[in-house]
């Protein structure tokens, strides 16, 4: 497969392009709720599915997960994932809250949590095009709010057709208590993996 045969520095590529996604995507966020957010430094890995779970609090942990399709040049899935607490510290944030009321989530808050999934994966994926200049389109994003190990079984499924691994990208912004904890799963199919690196210039031979 070919994750076994990547090499350190080929690893070492997708991690910047996870490292930078990361970093564009907390400046559209910061932009949408019109206030300065400071980002801890990224966590980029690549993930048996079998572990993701487990990062994300357990497979029972209540999460929220906004699924986005891509295609174009790369073909495969993004999906972003939040902790409930941080969902609401991120809601709350927007809404200008109290940053510590966890009421349930209204219409209005589900709305947001979307809307805000997607400008984050958005702005994700238009830096992964800008840096490698291919086309990458994303549908409608999907929105659930599941425990852990459900809502990674739709990717998990996908996945399971081409690879057993995916690049995960763990990030936090904000500050003290009111930190968001965030998870960015990039989901591309192998010839995608494949497609990315050749974009950069990095030889795909051993």
């Amino acid at each position: 497969m070919f994750f076994e045969d990547i090499n350190n520095y080929q690893l070492d590529v997708l991690k910047e392009l996870g490292n930078i996604g990361a970093g564009n995507a907390t400046t559209a966020l910061s932009q949408m709720i019109d206030k300065k957010i400071d980002m801890g430094i990224p966590q980029v890995n690549i993930v048996e599915f079998k572990d993701l779970a487990d990062v994300l609090g357990g497979a029972e942990n209540p999460v929220v997960g906004i699924l986005l399709n891509v295609e174009g040049n790369i073909n495969g899935m993004m999906m972003f994932v939040l902790e409930q607490h941080s969902a609401h510290n991120l809601v709350n944030l927007l809404m200008n809250r109290d940053i510590n009321a966890f009421e349930d989530f209204s219409e209005m808050d589900l709305s947001a949590i979307k809307e805000i999934g997607n400008i984050i994966s958005g702005a994700y994926l238009s830096s992964l095009s800008a840096l490698t200049n291919l086309k990458i389109i994303s549908s409608v994003p999907y929105m659930a709010i599941d425990m852990a190990g459900a809502i990674l079984s739709v990717p998990a499924i996908e996945f399971g057709k081409v690879g057993d691994r995916a690049l995960l990208i763990q990030t936090d912004f904000g500050e003290g208590q009111n930190k968001v904890y965030g998870y960015f799963i990039l989901i591309p199919d192998i010839d995608s993996y494949k497609t990315i690196l050749e974009s950069l210039g990095v030889s795909l031979e051993p």
